[in-house]
């Protein structure tokens, strides 16, 4: 079997093998004992330069690359009782899809751009009795975590935090902060915890500004700034 340039990382998760490609992202593959085949039922649409891979569940694996980007890639919903209608492979094997691909294609779940190469991911917990969060490292040595959301509310709040910060206390450099973030392609679903840590650096006048939007006081915020931290790492 051939792949489009050159293989840098092997996993697997149950009967499904992950291979990524040095430019082309990930595909997805099953090895059919009859026909002792490998098959290739899933991959990209977008070109990654994959430097390391996260399993995080059967359908759903993270990727860094080497300009910076962290992206959550998961398999379409039906895409395993597709494979299991199709015993002998024929299909996934006959089937392609554009370019000369794979018939089903992966979604974009997340995208989010760090700032610099990253060379490691790992799903894990970092005190004991913590709730799991994907770390990441760099070429320059940061070390990060991407953490989730337990409730619907507590999504809406950090997204209006952000988006209030941004507006409230742009960077020194007065570059856009989004724009930053969507540096190699357009940030989805991550909220940046830097910049909502940034509110405690505000003066007290455009703090109360915030909370008063937010309706919220200004302990409050903080206390679930430290609440988010506590859960998953200090």
């Amino acid at each position: 079997m051939n792949f489009p340039v050159s293989i840098v990382d092997i996993k697997s998760t149950g009967q499904r093998i992950i291979v990524s490609d040095v430019q082309e992202s990930i595909h997805f593959l099953r090895y059919r004992k009859v026909d002792n085949q490998l098959v290739i039922f899933a991959d990209d649409t977008t070109p990654r330069y994959v430097t390391c891979v996260c399993v995080l569940d059967y359908h759903t694996v993270a990727v860094g690359d080497k300009f910076g980007n962290v992206a959550l890639l998961r398999l379409p919903e039906r895409v395993n009782e597709d494979i299991q209608e199709d015993p002998t492979a024929s299909r996934s094997m006959w089937d392609r899809g554009v370019l000369n691909g794979a018939s089903q294609k992966v979604d974009l779940v997340a995208n989010f751009y760090v700032g610099d190469m990253v060379t490691s991911l790992q799903k894990t917990s970092l005190v004991p009795g913590a709730s799991e969060a994907l770390v990441y490292t760099t070429i320059g040595g940061a070390i990060g975590c991407f953490v989730t959301f337990l409730s619907k509310d507590e999504l809406d709040f950090f997204t209006n935090l952000e988006m209030h910060v941004r507006s409230e206390f742009p960077p020194l450099c007065g570059r856009d902060h989004l724009t930053f973030r969507s540096y190699y392609a357009p940030c989805k679903s991550v909220i940046d915890g830097e910049i909502c840590e940034q509110f405690s650096l505000m003066p007290s006048e455009k703090q109360k500004a915030v909370a008063e939007e937010l309706g919220k006081s200004v302990s409050e915020i903080s206390k679930k700034l430290e609440d988010i931290r506590t859960r998953f790492a200090f």
